[in-house]
């Protein structure tokens, strides 16, 4: 157990019995009133950021976080099937907890997920991506100066905004924070 004024950024603690990572913290006393600690808290399962103030004196416990890469084979109705890369032991976990960046995951390729008490709360896809364009307009001679863009639809179904001279069949680099075409791949 652990005070909140023992609080650090990156710690993560058991609050409201489920873990929640400190993305920031402020200790603040006012006067002949009892400490406070302001805090921003992430919720490890859904990735909500919350604001909480806690008094001095309260206790938490710290939450044992364990990270393991898996590989994601397939999609099972609303469940995503993994499989633990050295023991091959398949886990499932539902889509809702990967969230709005399922759609740049790609059958086969490999995440980091994490643990607590063995119960699988989290997906971790990779910040970028390598996928292929399956559809998007051709493009043309000279359109590599152009600062103009078109939509491309991408093997995972996902559409991304690219540079003109991106042709069907070509590996693009995504950055899965934002959505955007980073480069093509040779």
């Amino acid at each position: 157990m652990i005070s909140s004024t023992d609080f650090k950024t990156g710690m993560t603690i058991i609050f409201n019995d489920e873990p929640h990572e400190i993305l920031w913290f402020q200790h603040s006393k006012i006067a002949r009133r009892e400490a406070l600690v302001k805090t921003k808290l992430k919720k490890m399962s859904s990735g909500e950021v919350v604001e909480r103030t806690f008094r001095s004196n309260e206790k938490f416990e710290l939450a044992i976080l364990n990270r393991k890469k898996m590989q994601y084979l397939y999609e099972d109705g609303n469940n995503l099937i993994l499989m633990d890369n050295e023991t091959y032991e398949q886990r499932s976990i539902d889509k809702e907890k990967v969230g709005e960046k399922i759609i740049y995951l790609k059958e086969g390729s490999d995440v980091n997920i994490l643990l607590h008490n063995s119960e699988l709360i989290a997906v971790d896809i990779p910040n970028f991506v390598k996928l292929e364009v399956v559809n998007t307009t051709p493009g043309f001679k000279g359109s590599t100066v152009s600062s103009q863009s078109k939509p491309a639809t991408v093997e995972t179904g996902a559409v991304i905004m690219v540079p003109m001279f991106i042709n069907k069949g070509d590996i693009i680099r995504i950055d899965i924070r934002n959505g955007e075409y980073i480069t093509r791949i040779k």
